[in-house]
């Protein structure tokens, strides 16, 4: 590469910026192409150094010298997914598309490199006499296994052919995702007068309009796009039947049209690919390449046996909703079958008439400053961190907003970034980036993490007005957030997020539940117009409702993770035009009626199809879950929600420990027992009365 290219492009070029974020004013699509060419070489040519040296193999010349390598191709990786994610056009699709399968390819070179697993081996061999610390042995067991998950004892043959695998699997993950962004960008329904507005409340009214002004539309025009932000209350409180009906098949069917958007050979050739490369490493099946060894459920039986458990209590809990649901429309004189369109809608007005809790009154009173706020309190209280906003860095959208963030004692520990409305070429959904995590032996004190969401933004100078679904949604991101911020791991291969998949949600979803406490919701849930706090009467209806609508969502979730199983355990996968009939056979066969969809239809499931991070690991959410909620019990237990003695625990064990312990280990120091399933069954409203 010449000087001159080199010189223009600002990924190649040391930056001068805080946090060593990159000069987004000058970032071109094109610019990622040659600095991944350049970060891939320079990582293989470290590893090769790694390999060919001449002193013996010891722990910090192979195993640390490892994990220091492509520390550059690391932040390159997670910033080109983030952009192609969050800031979406044809060049940058393009680009992703290419170094999506380039990067799968590089991850195969490395995990066969033959030289390295040599002296991996050999160190993996005698761990017991090399004197190692808990979290070094820990990691050259990890990465020890890891290499084997690579293939690197197969012939020369396979490696090629797991790596060609891999590369095409990833090319195709790219192309998964971006159907479903097409698909969701090109639809938009205009809602034409009263007529279209019957029953919506001001807050979704609110947000139509905005998303109207967004893509230029005349002053006064309403849009309804496919973000869940929109969807979901749409759903929940239009009159109009017909117009629910048209949205509801155009948000299940992302992906499943017949044009270029198909995602149907997509995810048939995914799965095809997966269960080649289970078999090449001697595997029945996907999900039992994926798990075994390699998760705390330990195998894919397990996981599929607390997913059955708990779809038999889920079953009655929904048909208990159903019935109150057909109750309502009864007494409103609503004929006909219900149907899929219908249930939030009916859900709703049984939720108004029996707990007094209206999801549009609520509304005004969960901003998302106010609720920012909220989850930063809790941050202090439980960990000592405060954050302060920063206005002086270069960010990778207008919509970023950014504090420092620093231990109680006073110590700056990393940059906090949150994304959070709806726009035009972005993503679906909420997720977690670190774009460096904090780690001695990289050299690196800080860490930079980003929370992205879809909420609707506020118009005409009105904050964003948040669901109390939102609110939990915020929360739960930020937990991920924290598990990087917080994360005092040495080595970047156990920083932060980099743990079994069945332990990575714990941190997010149990922060969640600091998001229901009535004492933080009355300082911080204050209508944005008067300053008024959550009135207690509808603070109290919350409270009453929490378990409203609990057969529903646990359900629809259960669907999901069930046809994910499934699909990973099959031995020959559906072909193309099978696959919606396997997804709704086996559901029938489970005995989920047909007023139910699961929450995501496998023709849009991104977190099975946009990489293999979830394939046949939906499931983690469920088992976290059961983590979680006995670990809230431990505050609950305490008498206080904020019991010092019992945040340090959660601090130093789970937030902070990164992959340095094994997780059960981990959970065992922190609770002093292993996880009991009933307060995930209280938490559900699933035990009996």
């Amino acid at each position: 590469m010449t000087a001159a290219l080199s010189s223009a492009n600002p990924l190649l070029q040391p930056t001068a910026a805080p946090y060593h974020l990159p000069d987004f004013s000058r970032l071109e699509p094109a610019h990622f192409v040659p600095a991944l060419e350049q970060a891939m070489a320079d990582h293989l040519l470290a590893l090769d150094a790694l390999a060919t040296q001449a002193a013996a193999p010891d722990f910090d010349n192979t195993v640390a010298a490892f994990d220091r390598a492509g520390h550059a191709l690391d932040r390159l990786d997670h910033l080109l997914g983030q952009l192609a994610a969050a800031t979406a056009s044809p060049a940058l699709d393009a680009v992703h598309a290419q170094m999506s399968g380039a990067l799968a390819a590089h991850r195969a070179r490395v995990g066969a490199h033959a030289g390295v697993f040599q002296r991996l081996d050999a160190l993996h061999a005698r761990r017991a006499d090399l004197a190692l610390a808990p979290d070094q042995r820990r990691l050259l067991e990890r990465l020890h296994g890891d290499f084997l998950r690579a293939g690197a004892r197969l012939p020369p043959a396979a490696q090629a052919r797991c790596a060609a695998l891999l590369q095409e699997e990833a090319e195709l993950g790219a192309q998964f995702v971006q159907n479903v962004m097409a698909d969701e960008a090109s639809f938009g329904l205009a809602l034409q007068g009263e007529a279209d507005l019957a029953g919506l409340p001001a807050a979704i009214r609110d947000a139509t309009r905005a998303a109207a002004q967004e893509r230029g539309l005349p002053e006064g025009s309403h849009l309804l796009t496919l973000g869940r932000s929109h969807v979901e209350p749409f759903l929940a409180f239009s009159d109009r039947r017909d117009l629910r009906e048209q949205v509801w098949r155009a948000f299940v069917g992302r992906g499943g049209g017949r044009g270029t958007t198909d995602n149907r050979p997509v995810a048939a050739r995914m799965l095809a690919l997966r269960q080649e490369l289970a078999t090449l490493h001697g595997h029945a099946c996907y999900a039992d390449f994926e798990l075994t060894g390699n998760s705390m459920a330990g195998s894919a039986q397990s996981a599929q046996d607390l997913l059955t458990a708990m779809w038999q209590r889920a079953l009655p809990a929904l048909a208990r909703e159903q019935a109150l649901l057909e109750a309502a429309r009864a007494q409103a004189g609503d004929t006909g079958p219900l149907q899929p369109w219908d249930w939030a809608y009916w859900s709703e007005k049984v939720r108004q008439q029996r707990f007094a809790v209206d999801e549009s009154a609520l509304k005004p009173y969960f901003t998302l400053p106010g609720m920012v706020a909220a989850m930063f309190e809790v941050a202090q209280r439980l960990f000592g961190l405060t954050l302060a906003p920063r206005h002086d860095l270069p960010l990778l959208h207008p919509d970023v907003q950014a504090w420092t963030v620093s231990d109680r004692q006073g110590q700056a520990i990393g940059l906090f970034l949150l994304d959070p409305y709806a726009r035009a070429g972005k993503q679906s959904g909420a997720w977690m980036t670190d774009f460096q995590l904090r780690c001695a032996n990289r050299g690196v004190d800080e860490a930079v993490v980003l929370n992205t969401s879809n909420f609707a933004r506020g118009v005409d100078g009105q904050p964003c007005l948040l669901s109390f679904d939102d609110v939990r949604t915020l929360f739960h991101e930020f937990g991920h957030g924290l598990h990087g911020l917080l994360s005092q791991a040495r080595y970047a291969s156990q920083a932060g997020t980099n743990v079994l998949r069945d332990w990575v949600e714990l941190p997010s979803q149990l922060l969640e539940h600091w998001a229901s406490d009535p004492e933080l919701l009355r300082r911080h849930a204050r209508h944005w117009q008067t300053g008024e706090p959550l009135p207690l009467a509808l603070l109290e209806g919350l409270q009453r409702a929490r378990h409203w609508g609990e057969g529903f969502t646990l359900t629809a979730y259960l669907a999901s993770a069930l046809v994910d199983m499934a699909l990973h355990r099959l031995p020959q996968p559906p072909a193309a035009e099978a696959l919606e009939d396997f997804e709704r056979e086996l559901l029938q066969g489970l005995g989920m009626p047909p007023v139910l969809a699961p929450r995501h239809g496998v023709l849009h499931f991104q977190h099975l199809f946009s990489g293999p991070g979830y394939a046949a690991g939906y499931y983690v959410y469920l088992w976290a879950e059961v983590l979680d909620a006995d670990a809230f019990e431990a505050f609950k237990e305490a008498g206080d929600l904020y019991h010092p003695e019992v945040a340090e625990r959660l601090h130093r064990l789970v937030y902070a420990s990164g992959d340095t312990l094994d997780p059960q280990q981990a959970y065992r120091e922190f609770r002093g027992r292993l996880p009991a399933l009933e307060p995930l069954l209280a938490k559900r409203g699933l035990l009996p009365a």
